[in-house]
């Protein structure tokens, strides 16, 4: 596997409309350096291509699915009774976001 450069990380920045200053372009190669070393220690365990991949961290996990019911809502316009302002089927509420 080939290593990150300075000029691949200028690149992919650019592509991603991100660009990085020269310390912030440092801080991905260390970053992915780092990355690269933990990569290696895996790659370095005996018979790691033998290990099944799990799907779940517990090895008696099992998916329970309900099945689906059809049930009966609420009326609409009984919901609507109960809110102060509405317009139409949408409910207002106060603006909380400046």
């Amino acid at each position: 596997m080939s290593k990150f450069t300075k000029e691949m990380v200028d690149d992919y920045a650019n592509k991603l409309l991100i660009g990085l200053s020269e310390e912030e372009n440092l801080n991905v190669l260390n970053e992915f350096e780092e990355i690269d070393k933990q990569i290696d220690l895996i790659n370095e365990i005996p018979n790691i291509s033998d290990v099944k991949p799990m799907t779940h961290t517990l090895d008696d996990f099992e998916f329970v699915l309900r099945d689906d019911e059809i049930e009966e809502s609420v009326n609409i316009e009984d919901l609507l009774a109960n809110s102060d302002e509405h317009t139409n089927r949408e409910v207002e509420v106060p603006k909380v976001v400046g």
